[in-house]
C-alpha cells in the first residue's frame, strides 16, 4: 500500500480520534508531510518504539501503541505467558497514560493478565516489578530524555531487561502483517486489568536501600535535586530520606510532571542547561551536590563545586569511575569485596574503569552499548556463579549497583552518589577532588562524544552511507596522527554480538569509536583519550573532535 493509500485510509476511519483527525485534515496538501508519516511504521526494536507524537504509521500515536501491543500480545500467547502477566509503567509526557492504557486493554483483549501502575513512575521500578511480580513481560511508556515531541514503548522481558532481538523481531514483523484499525481492545474496567502502586513502591525502596556501601556515613550534606519534571521525584527524595539525607532541597520549578519540560530546551541530566536554575538554589544554599534525573529516572547527572568553589557537571564517565572506586573500596574495607567480583561498561565508556578495576583485583568485561546487554551479563553470572556482579555503567549517565533490576536505575545512582559525596565531605573533600585525586593515581583520562544529526526521510540512508565508507575506506591517520587499528563489530568483536559499530586505534593511544545512534536519527563519534596531565589530554581530545567533525561533514 502506498502512502497517499494510508493516509486516506487513516482519513477515512470512521472512529479516528479527533486530535489525530485535525492533524490529518491540516496536512491534506503537503505531500511531504504525508509520507513522512506514512511512508514505513515506526520501527519496533530492541528498544521498542521510539518517535514523535503524531497522526501516522511513522509517529506515535495511541493506532501504533495499540498495534505493537497486539504483536507483542502474540508473542506472550506464544510463549504461554498469558496469566503470568504483563507490568505496564508511564512517565510525565504528553499522552503516556493514555498509551499505557491503549495498552493495557489490549492486552486485556487478548486475554493477558495486566498489572497497571496507577500513576506515573520509573523505569528501573517496571524492570523491578516483572520479576517481583512474575511476569513474563513489561512495557513502559517513556521516550527517556528526547525532546518533549517525542514518546516512546519500551517493552521488557521476564527476567527485567529488554526484550530479546528475537522476540523485538517477532513483535515487528507481526505488527508489519497487521492495519492499526484491526487491533481489538477491551473495557479499561476489565478485571484482567489490575492497579498496582504502593506495595511495589516500598518493594522496591527496600532494595535499593540495601545497595548502600556505609549506610552510617555522615549525612550532614546539603543536596539539590531535580526530577527535570519526571517520574523521579517521589522514589529518589523517598529513598534519601529513609536512608537519612534530611537536607534535601527539590527545585520546585521542576517538581510537578510538565509534558511540555518548560524550564529546560531538553529533559537531559548530559545537558548543562538544564541545571541552571538548580545551581542558583544550590548557590543560594551553599549546597554540596546538585542530582538531577531525568523523566523516567533510569539516568542520573550531578553538579559539584570545583578547585575553584565553581559548580561544574560531571561527566557520566567521571561518576561511573567514582562508583566503581567509592564500591570496590568500600567493600575492601569492609572485608565484603568478593573475590570473583565483575565491573561491566559499555565498550565506548572510559577505559579509566580498567585502572580503578585493576588496583582491587576486580574483573572488568565490555559489552555493546545497550543496558540490556549488561542485563543479560547479570542473568548469565547469577546462572553460572562465575562472577558477582557489583556495578554496571554507560557513559550516558547510566548506573546499577545491584540486581533488583536490569536497567539503569536513577534512583539507586542517586542514593549512592548521594552517600559518596557525604563520604568524601567527611574526609573534607568534594566529588570534584576525589576525582582529581584518581587523576592523579591513574592518570589524566578524558572522552567526548561529537554527533551529527541527519534529518528527514533519508536522513538513515545517509548515516549508513557514512558507516559504509568508513568501513570500505579505512582512514590511514585521523589528523596528524597514525591508525594502527581497526575493528568493525559487524564481525562479532570480542565475542561480541554483531553491531553496527567501528573501533579505531591510534598511535597516541587514543581510541576512537563511531556509531549510529540506535534511537535518533544521528551518527555518533566516541573519543577516548589518555595523557599525563589535564590539559594535554583536553587538547588531544579537542582536535580529534574536530576530526570527527570533518569526517561526518
Amino acid at each position: 500500500m502506498s502512502y497517499m493509500e494510508e493516509y486516506k485510509k487513516w482519513a477515512d476511519y470512521e472512529n479516528l480520534d479527533e486530535e489525530i483527525k485535525c492533524e490529518l485534515a491540516e496536512i491534506k496538501d503537503d505531500e511531504l508531510k504525508i509520507k513522512e508519516r506514512f511512508s514505513k511504521l515506526l520501527e519496533f526494536g530492541t528498544a521498542g518504539l521510539r518517535g514523535i507524537i503524531g497522526a501516522g504509521t511513522n509517529r506515535m500515536n495511541k493506532y501504533v501503541v495499540g498495534l505493537a501491543s497486539e504483536g507483542l500480545s502474540k508473542v506472550i500467547l506464544n510463549a504461554d505467558g498469558k496469566d503470568k502477566g504483563i507490568v505496564i509503567a508511564y512517565d510525565s509526557r504528553k499522552n503516556s497514560d493514555l498509551f499505557a492504557k491503549e495498552a493495557a486493554r489490549v492486552f486485556a483483549a487478548n486475554k493477558i493478565k495486566v498489572y497497571l501502575f496507577e500513576s506515573l513512575r520509573p523505569v528501573p521500578e517496571l524492570s523491578f516489578a516483572i520479576r517481583k511480580l512474575g511476569a513474563i513481560a513489561g512495557v513502559v511508556i517513556t521516550a527517556s530524555h528526547n525532546p518533549y515531541q517525542y514518546n516512546g514503548y519500551k517493552a521488557y522481558w521476564e527476567d527485567g531487561s529488554q526484550l530479546p532481538p528475537p522476540e523485538a523481531q517477532k513483535v515487528f514483523d507481526i505488527m508489519t502483517e497487521l492495519s492499526v484499525f484491526d487491533v481489538k481492545r477491551a473495557d479499561i474496567n476489565d478485571p484482567l486489568i489490575n492497579i498496582i502502586g504502593k506495595e511495589i513502591d516500598e518493594a522496591f525502596i527496600e532494595e535499593v536501600l540495601k545497595l548502600r556501601i556505609r549506610p552510617d556515613v555522615n549525612k550532614d550534606i546539603k543536596i539539590i535535586y531535580t526530577p527535570f519534571h519526571g517520574t523521579g521525584n517521589i522514589p529518589v527524595r523517598e529513598a534519601l530520606k529513609k536512608a537519612g539525607f534530611t537536607n534535601v532541597i527539590t527545585v520546585k520549578e521542576q517538581e510537578m510532571p510538565d509534558p511540555m519540560f518548560s524550564t529546560v530546551k531538553s529533559p537531559n541530566p548530559e545537558d548543562k542547561e538544564g541545571f541552571t536554575i538548580a545551581m542558583e538554589y544550590a548557590k543560594k544554599e551553599n549546597a554540596n551536590l546538585i542530582l538531577g534525573t531525568d523523566p523516567d529516572c533510569d539516568r542520573v547527572g550531578i553538579v559539584v563545586k570545583d578547585d575553584k568553589g565553581e559548580f561544574v557537571c560531571m561527566t557520566g564517565n567521571q561518576v561511573g569511575v567514582l562508583l566503581a572506586d567509592y564500591i570496590l573500596s568500600g567493600l575492601k574495607e569492609l572485608g565484603k569485596l568478593p573475590e570473583n567480583g565483575v565491573v561491566i561498561k559499555s565498550i565506548v565508556s572510559t577505559k579509566m574503569t580498567k585502572a580503578i578495576c585493576d588496583e582491587y583485583n576486580v574483573k572488568m568485561i565490555d559489552i555493546l552499548t545497550g543496558f540490556k546487554y549488561i542485563g543479560e551479563k547479570i542473568k548469565e553470572y547469577e546462572a553460572s556463579g562465575e562472577y558477582t556482579y557489583l556495578l554496571g555503567f554507560e557513559e550516558s549517565y547510566g548506573y546499577l549497583s545491584g540486581t533488583h533490576a536490569r536497567d539503569k536505575d536513577g534512583v539507586n545512582a542517586s542514593l549512592l552518589i548521594a552517600e559518596m559525596a557525604a563520604y568524601y565531605n567527611e574526609k573534607g573533600m568534594t566529588l570534584y577532588d576525589a576525582m582529581e585525586s584518581l587523576y592523579k593515581k591513574h592518570g589524566y583520562y578524558k572522552e567526548d562524544i561529537y554527533s551529527a544529526y541527519f534529518e528527514g526521510l533519508d536522513g538513515m540512508d545517509k548515516i549508513k552511507s557514512l558507516m559504509k565508507s568508513l568501513r570500505e575506506n579505512t582512514p590511514v591517520a585521523i589528523g596528524d596522527t597514525k591508525v594502527i587499528g581497526k575493528a568493525d563489530y559487524l564481525d562479532c568483536v570480542d565475542d561480541l554480538p554483531k553491531a553496527d559499530v567501528l573501533r579505531f586505534e591510534l598511535e597516541d593511544e587514543t581510541t576512537l569509536f563511531i556509531r549510529p545512534s540506535g534511537t535518533e536519527p544521528k551518527i555518533k563519534g566516541y573519543i577516548m583519550a589518555k595523557a599525563k596531565s589535564a590539559d594535554e589530554v583536553a587538547e588531544k581530545v579537542a582536535t580529534y573532535k574536530d576530526e570527527i567533525r570533518k569526517i561526518f561533514g
